[in-house]
């Protein structure tokens, strides 16, 4: 699995960092339904935070369907019951990139861009968005 970051003194909260990288390597098909994420505790070694931080952030992914956690197989990427096609990830990748370099040809941060996106979905919050 891509390696996790997190932004210590950021404002946005260590466990929904770490909820909304999954998501993008899941949704990116970097991770694939059955693939296994690190236990908690390896996480929250690596990543130098608590254990309750990383649990946090798998409850929420479980929440959302996007993982499942069981006692002895761990935290795993949940089967999807929709799933997009790798083709149409891949075709909506190419156009956040270029909306990424677009944004910051224009000099906005990559916050100001995350801030701008997520308005968009709120804006466009309805019975299809997740």
């Amino acid at each position: 699995m891509k390696t996790l970051t997190v932004d210590l003194e950021g404002p946005v909260p260590v466990y929904e960092q770490i909820r909304s990288q999954v998501t993008a390597l899941v949704s990116l098909g970097a991770l694939s339904p059955g693939d296994r994420l690190p236990s908690s505790r390896d996480l929250a070694r690596d990543l130098g935070i608590s254990v309750g931080t990383v649990q946090r952030a798998y409850r929420e992914l479980e929440a959302a369907g996007a993982v499942v956690s069981r006692r002895r197989t761990g935290t795993v990427v949940a089967v999807p019951e929709h799933r997009t096609s790798e083709a149409d990830q891949q075709s909506f990748a190419a156009l956040a990139t270029e909306l990424v370099a677009r944004g910051r040809a224009l000099g906005m941060e990559d916050s100001v861009i995350l801030d701008v996106v997520t308005g968009l979905l709120q804006q466009h919050d309805g019975p299809t968005s997740g």
